[in-house]
């Protein structure tokens, strides 16, 4: 009798083995299908279909198709979505202490000590974004953040008197306009480009790729060659659908994604290189600020780091990435 529940009991097993179907995770993101952030994705994708025998599959959503970042956060709440790409505000808002990266003049043009910097890091932002149920797929880097104006601006305290477009809603941003003492226009991202025509915003900042993109180029004649950040992104997925997928599927998954951030990266930083160039070549004024400013700028840093440091990220990680930059 034991071994004939034993069977029965067996059989269920590898029934309901042989019976569930394959895992779809829906991940959205705010890029056009056409950019690098996009086909990196959806080569991804098929990687990742292939590598499982379509054991798990990723259904992609383009351009906002599924509303903003937020829209997109709420959708995975709800399981509507089981994934999406996030930036630094996003991520913020997942877990603070990814925001450290984005501290403003900390890495200035130094673009390998930020991504040597990032990567030394990734372990202790997982196991943070992990406790927030949620699994990273994988960081990339967007590029570093610049100033572009429509007034020409000598040094950092010139900046004062610009009307500066502001993401609403971002401590961070808000922490660096109050200690720049710069003025804020805070506006959703789809009105910096009519608001800049019109003058209701004299300023804005983005990595050179999105400047580009948003069609900012049009309406600016100057960057500030004096990088205010690193900016970077995330592939998140939920630790609810992630574990719908099976162990040896999951270690698939990441080492593909893992690959893909690191090709992603390379192919950013030169898309971000061409980006510069061809807005020199359509006129646009880059304007160095003089060495004093460094020192200037250090400062704002330092008051970032008091008024943000155990709010918006905790002082562990702070040090933590301070730790690691001084190795």
């Amino acid at each position: 009798m034991k071994n004939k529940i034993n069977f029965i009991m067996l059989s269920f097993f590898f029934c309901g083995t042989l019976m569930a179907g394959p895992v779809t995770l829906k991940i959205a993101l705010m890029a056009p299908e056409d950019t690098s952030w996009a086909k990196n994705l959806k080569s991804m994708s098929k990687e990742i279909s292939d590598a499982t025998k379509e054991r798990v599959k990723l259904q992609i959503f383009y351009g906002g198709s599924q509303g903003d970042e937020p829209d997109i956060l709420r959708k995975m709440h709800i399981n509507q979505l089981q994934g999406g790409v996030f930036t630094g505000k996003t991520l913020g808002q997942i877990n603070g202490d990814v925001r450290v990266m984005e501290i403003p003049y900390t890495f200035f043009s130094d673009r390998d000590k930020a991504i040597k910097t990032l990567n030394a890091m990734t372990p202790y932002f997982n196991k943070k974004l992990e406790e927030k149920k949620m699994i990273n797929l994988g960081f990339f880097e967007l590029g570093m953040v610049y100033f572009v104006s429509k007034k020409k601006v000598d040094n950092l305290e010139a900046l004062q008197g610009l009307k500066i477009w502001t993401w609403q809603g971002d401590e961070l941003v808000a922490s660096v306009i109050q200690n720049m003492k710069l003025v804020s226009v805070p506006l959703p991202l789809t009105d910096v480009l009519s608001s800049l025509s019109t003058g209701i915003v004299e300023a804005a900042y983005a990595p050179p790729l999105g400047i580009l993109a948003l069609q900012w180029n049009s309406k600016i004649k100057y960057l500030i060659d004096f990088p205010l950040a690193f900016s970077l992104g995330s592939i998140l997925v939920s630790k609810a659908a992630w574990t719908k997928i099976s162990p040896e599927d999951q270690n698939i998954i990441s080492k593909i994604a893992t690959e893909n951030a690191a090709k992603l990266n390379a192919v950013n930083d030169n898309d971000n290189q061409e980006a510069l160039a061809a807005m020199k070549d359509t006129g646009i004024t880059f304007i160095k600020f003089p060495e004093k400013d460094i020192a200037i700028a250090k400062a704002v840093r330092n008051d970032v780091v008091k008024q943000l440091s155990g709010k918006l990220f905790s002082k562990e990680a702070y040090e933590k990435m301070e730790g690691i930059m001084k190795q």
